[in-house]
């Protein structure tokens, strides 16, 4: 699977509307009436709660329905050649760009696609060099703009180049993202890997962690316990 190219600086791009159809679910209620003698008691009619049940995002086909507001992005690097294009991007790379923001292209993976289309403005990432010899997490980032056309779809010179894309019906989607911090130490997938297989044993929170059941999505959403776990790791010595 591809990893995101090489950013590039983005002319503002058409903003997309999001529109949702909400429908209303009415019950009707029938009271009946009974001719019951004067010792039966009758019962007070039940209160409906009243309560709207929120739709929930779709955890990408994983059996049931899970809201996410964090996530974890993957990129390479080390330098690595497609159809003549060095497709690296590493966490200096990002920081290095015009106000340290860069649209995250190049993703070819209708479920990384999928997710990254349930990004909102404003969440954060970690940022995981991937595809090297020490793979792990290396900073923070957050979007700052959310899905819009991925360019790189119609660029027929670019290794990410789609000819069955259109600019009427574009397949491809990006978002922007920041540089925010890096994280205290490096956490390396090794040491993730071992607290998911403790987790899995005891419960704890990366127990169902996507990174080791679909490792090669380059695009991967993680829980707020979760995120706030692999936090705590910063704070502790290798």
């Amino acid at each position: 699977m591809p990893w995101p190219s090489r950013k590039r600086s983005q002319a503002a791009a058409e903003d997309k509307k999001k529109s949702e159809t909400k429908q209303a679910k009415h019950e009707s209620h029938e009271e009946e009436k009974s001719m019951q003698s004067a010792m039966e008691s009758s019962k007070p009619a039940e209160k409906s709660s009243g309560k709207v049940v929120k739709k929930e995002a779709s955890s990408g086909g994983q059996g049931s329905k899970q809201t996410y507001s964090h996530w974890l992005l993957k990129s390479e690097p080390e330098s690595r050649f497609e159809k003549g294009a060095d497709v690296k991007f590493s966490i200096e790379d990002l920081k290095a760009e015009p106000n340290q923001t860069a649209c995250w292209d190049g993703i070819r993976n209708y479920q990384a696609r999928n997710f990254m289309r349930d990004m909102k403005l404003g969440q954060e990432a970690f940022f995981y060099h991937s595809n090297c010899k020490d793979p792990g997490i290396v900073g923070i980032t957050k979007i700052v703009k959310e899905f819009y056309p991925d360019h790189t779809q119609f660029d027929e010179k670019d290794p990410h180049y789609d000819s069955s894309s259109t600019k009427e019906k574009p397949k491809w989607s990006m978002v922007d993202v920041q540089f925010v911090r890096m994280t205290k130490r490096f956490i390396a997938l090794s040491e993730l890997k071992a607290h998911h297989q403790e987790h899995k044993e005891s419960g704890g929170p990366l127990k169902n962690m996507l990174l080791f059941s679909r490792h090669r999505l380059s695009i991967q959403p993680l829980t707020k316990e979760e995120f706030e776990f692999i936090l705590t790791l910063e704070e502790k010595p290798r």
